[in-house]
């Protein structure tokens, strides 16, 4: 048997979106890879004309290559194990996948079975917001994780201390795999819900609010999320590079949102915001 594999070339802040894309034509397995990321799917058991469509509607937004082939079939879980690394933040927490054996123990040790969902702490911009939370309060504090992924960041959350996690993400695979990580670390003051943050209704506000999604959605969101701040609460940011750190600054103004402080790693950023 074998699998027809599509290589996607593009830049890192159009790759989660361009997966849960290609989810909707058919392919079923995804590899991230240094340029990008592999999707797979049995024979061709994919909609070709909806992916003509996907490929022609980021063509037009950014530089991005699709290559489709065919392989022999393999044993998917032996390949991304091979190619899934644990990672250590700060030396205080450790994200690894259940079949890692740490070597030493840390503060804080996050199991995390990523499939096809954004989180594992390797890309830049949930390094720095694990890192951010490391230095947070969370003690029997009230969080938001807007486009929570794999949940590691509700997760992280939960470990600090937080009384109550509210997280949601727009993809179904999120969802399950989020409610299998939390599940895997015990943590069963998260909870895990579809949609967006505009089609969900919340019991009264927070003290934090986690984002790691892209720099349009956060503009989209911001007013919503200052709405959702409680006085005195942080709202902490990523998902987008350190150049556009003026561009949300000037919009967060609009919401009477003031900064707190940036931080940045091979130039993507986080931003964190208070009320006033």
């Amino acid at each position: 048997m074998y699998y027809t594999r599509l290589q996607v070339i593009c830049s890192p802040e159009f790759s989660e979106i361009l997966m849960a894309e290609v989810a909707e034509t058919g392919f079923d397995t995804f590899m991230e890879t240094e340029r990008g990321f592999e999707a797979y799917v049995e024979k061709n058991q994919y909609d070709k004309d909806n992916l003509q469509q996907v490929k022609e509607k980021y063509t037009a937004l950014t530089p991005v290559v699709f290559y489709l082939d065919r392989v022999e079939k393999k044993n998917w879980n032996e390949e991304w194990e091979k190619n899934y690394e644990p990672i250590l933040i700060e030396d205080k927490c450790l994200i690894r996948a259940s079949f890692h054996q740490p070597e030493k123990t840390y503060p804080y040790e996050i199991i995390i079975t990523p499939k096809m969902s954004f989180g594992t702490g390797h890309h830049q911009t949930t390094y720095l917001m694990i890192k951010a939370q490391l230095e947070m309060d969370h003690t029997n504090k009230v969080v938001m994780d807007a486009g929570t992924g794999t949940g590691v960041l509700s997760i992280m959350a939960s470990k600090l201390g937080a009384s109550r996690v509210e997280a949601f993400d727009i993809d179904e695979w999120s969802i399950l795999n989020s409610k299998e990580n939390a599940d895997l670390n015990g943590c069963p003051n998260i909870s895990i819900r579809q949609g967006k943050i505009s089609e969900l209704t919340f019991e009264g506000d927070f003290d934090i609010i986690l984002a790691n999604i892209n720099k349009n959605i956060l503009l989209e969101e911001l007013h919503q999320y200052a709405a959702y701040l409680k006085p005195g609460g942080r709202l902490l940011l990523s998902g987008f590079y350190e150049k556009d750190i003026p561009d949300l600054l000037t919009e967060s103004q609009r919401y009477a949102l003031q900064f707190v402080q940036t931080d940045a790693r091979d130039n993507w950023a986080s931003l964190m915001l208070t009320h006033p």
